[in-house]
């Protein structure tokens, strides 16, 4: 075999190597490509774009009344019938029949003094009087023997049958008995007097009360000397504190300068402390005559149109004085968020709710306003997230941080 031949058996080295560094390059144009298509997908998706600063706001429960509102005052709940009950006569407490918190009638017992000496003397003014009925019966039949004995000695005399002497004893007889009848009757009008006196006094020793209430304080136990004065060291005045609930209004401080907004008869809405998930219908009672120069305030009465056990005597309360009477579908709460967080997406409203540090886009269903807010009726519920004022370049699922205020 010549040279030539060998010449032609030899590997051309420069197409060996020409074709894989074209594919090379090929697949790297190809990652490149996919790498920006990657990226930008995340882009526009707000996966790997800058966090939006956003403000954030909740979904709430928000009162129609708050629309019609005019002014606010605050104030506490009083009973305007209230009495500390206590005894007419000095007495140790014997008895106590109530505690904090008993409801007690008009004209019932709650307590009692130690009355021995009283129920001694009204028994001693029932004997009395026992007497003195006895000697009215017995002044009686003397007058009927009397009077009948000188009608009859009057038609003797007449007749000249008898003397005059006998005539005179049989007159003085008769209004002897005329007189002892007399005094008896007076006595039973004394005795009887008597006997309501001791009656009236021994009543004083049973504590009973003036109205129908509920029992606020117990002021004295068992053993204790009740007085009216409670001049004594260890001596009480009062026994209990009794308030009547159905009275109870809220005394509210009103502005000076509010004032032309309140009007007797006013519809209100009262929110208590206490009970926060409940609101009253009210309405303006009374405006008080005269003012606080040290407040600058007067105080304004709100009766309560609906009762409730729970509303108990000086309770904080706040007063909502309204601009018209609520109907009955306002009375209860409605979710609702501002109109600042509701974005349109084509015939559809939506908010976007804060879930972590992403936006998420959320369709809701929306009714009427309610002032600067707009009801929501599906969607979303009270108490969520969701950003207030959505800037443009907001989407579903961009990454978001909370703008410090």
């Amino acid at each position: 075999m010549g040279n030539e031949d060998l010449s032609k058996l030899k590997i051309d080295k420069s197409v060996r190597t020409f074709r894989p560094v074209k594919r090379k390059k090929l697949i790297y144009l190809v990652v490149v490509i996919l790498l920006i298509i990657v990226a930008g997908f995340l882009y526009f998706n707000g996966f790997i774009s800058p966090a939006i600063p956003v403000e954030v706001t909740s979904i709430s429960q928000v009162y129609p009344s708050q629309t019609i509102s005019q002014l606010n005052a605050s104030g506490y709940v009083v009973a305007q019938r209230k009495a500390a009950v206590a005894s007419k006569i000095t007495g140790r407490l014997v008895s106590l029949m109530v505690e904090e918190g008993s409801r007690v009638k008009e004209g019932q017992v709650i307590a009692k003094l130690e009355n021995e000496d009283t129920v001694a003397a009204r028994d001693q003014a029932e004997a009395n009087l026992k007497v003195v009925r006895a000697n009215l019966e017995g002044a009686k039949a003397e007058f009927e023997e009397a009077s009948l004995t000188f009608n009859r000695d009057k038609q003797l005399i007449a007749k000249g049958v008898i003397s005059r002497s006998q005539y005179d004893t049989s007159e003085a007889r008769f209004l002897r008995a005329q007189a002892s009848m007399a005094a008896a009757e007076a006595g039973i009008k004394a005795s009887s007097a008597a006997l309501q006196g001791a009656n009236v006094a021994l009543d004083y020793s049973f504590i009973k009360a003036p109205f129908n209430a509920v029992v606020l304080t117990k002021n004295a136990d068992i053993g204790d000397i009740v007085t009216p004065l409670g001049a004594a060291a260890n001596a009480k005045a009062a026994v209990v504190t009794i308030a009547d609930l159905n009275s109870l209004q809220v005394e509210a401080d009103v502005s000076e300068t509010n004032l032309g907004l309140v009007k007797v008869g006013q519809p209100c809405e009262i929110q208590l402390d206490a009970i926060p998930d409940s609101r009253y219908r009210g309405e303006v009672h009374t405006i008080v005559p005269t003012a606080d120069r040290a407040k600058a305030t007067v105080m304004v009465k709100v009766r309560f149109l609906n009762k409730d056990p729970r509303i108990l005597p000086e309770m904080r309360a706040k007063v909502v004085f309204l601009s018209r009477a609520l109907k009955q579908e306002e009375e209860r709460p409605r979710t609702a968020v501002i109109r600042s967080a509701i974005v349109n997406q084509g015939d559809q409203k939506a908010i976007f709710l804060v879930q972590g540090d992403r936006a998420v886009g959320t369709p809701i269903t929306t009714g009427e306003p309610l002032g600067e807010m707009i009801e929501v009726l599906g969607g979303a519920k009270a108490g969520e997230r969701v950003v207030a004022k959505p800037p443009r370049r907001l989407k579903n699922g961009s990454r978001i941080k909370i703008a410090e205020k």
